[in-house]
């Protein structure tokens, strides 16, 4: 699995979700589909500088339950775009 982490902090990057105040960390299964996604973050002038890890799926959970986010699994067929406010 592959998530998005900020270069300068090393935090990983999460989307908050619009109906709730939980975040929730996209897990890309490829890592073509991450780079994309940060292509997509920069043309629309996302403002943190963000680099494609690969982590452990057992690791993404562990950590996601221990900070009380959320994550989910974008496989190869899911279209996902940013949605910057």
């Amino acid at each position: 699995m592959f998530v998005l982490i900020d270069k300068n902090s090393g935090g990983v990057y999460a989307v908050e979700k619009k109906d709730t105040i939980s975040k929730v960390v996209q897990c890309f299964e490829e890592k073509d589909d991450a780079e994309r996604y940060i292509g997509l973050l920069d043309a629309d002038d996302y403002e943190d500088k963000l680099e494609v890890f690969e982590v452990n799926p057992d690791v993404i959970a562990f950590n996601c339950s221990q900070y009380g986010y959320q994550y989910t699994v974008i496989s190869p067929n899911d279209f996902v775009i940013p949605d910057i406010l």
